[in-house]
């Protein structure tokens, strides 16, 4: 029985550390550097996952001994069955995430590949609003605000790829102990306007778990 313990930014991860392998297979000369680069990709795959048992590293580990682009392909084709899927959300819990919102104009959520979503996100260009749904501590979280097109490249602050941006601000919803009633904080940053590409580019967590709790605190 399959059981899924990859999740999609860790799965980006490895495919980025092939694609790094791959590439120094097809430029090193030096057999020591070859040596060296095997060694470094698997340890850091294997970083990833601490708690793996015995079958997922050996899963895993099969990195180190590619040579062709072949082989490359059936080796993330493997892993493709145990990474997990983003949560099954409906219509109606995304309306719940949003409960200010009477008229939300929710995205196709059939065309979601649940297998690789590290967190959904749409525009309302009527609007001027973005949202922004992800899973947290066992919790799936939403968080909105507005957009402005930057209509320049530059890097997302979750991704970290060099793609078409926009300026995300989003108003956060804890108030300091004692604060006036007029208290208000924005929190922004640039992330991509195409959030599928983001999703397959993104191997870590961290800046979008940071953005949301500081929304949502």
């Amino acid at each position: 029985m399959i059981k899924p313990f990859i999740r999609n930014h860790d799965y980006n991860f490895i495919k980025k550390q092939a694609a790094f392998l791959k590439q120094t297979l097809r430029t090193a000369v030096d057999p020591k550097v070859l040596e060296s680069v095997r060694y470094s990709t698997e340890s850091n795959i294997m970083g990833r996952f601490p708690l793996a048992d015995a079958h997922q590293q050996q899963l895993l580990k099969g990195i180190s001994g590619l040579d062709t682009a072949d082989e490359f392909d059936r080796y993330l084709g493997q892993l493709q069955p145990y990474v997990v899927e983003f949560p099954t959300v409906t219509a109606k819990q995304i309306q719940k995430l949003f409960p200010k919102n009477k008229k939300l104009k929710i995205p196709d959520l059939s065309a979601v590949s649940h297998r690789h979503t590290t967190y959904l996100s749409w525009l309302d260009i009527s609007t001027n609003k973005m949202f922004l749904v992800h899973e947290m501590n066992g919790l799936i979280m939403g968080v909105e605000g507005r957009f402005i097109p930057s209509n320049k490249k530059s890097y997302c602050f979750l991704c970290n790829r060099h793609e078409e941006l926009v300026f995300f601000s989003a108003v956060a919803t804890k108030r300091p102990a004692k604060s006036s009633p007029d208290y208000y904080k924005a929190i922004g940053n640039y992330l991509c306007m195409n959030s599928m590409e983001c999703n397959k580019n993104v191997t870590d967590l961290s800046a979008l778990e940071k953005f949301m709790e500081a929304v949502t605190g």
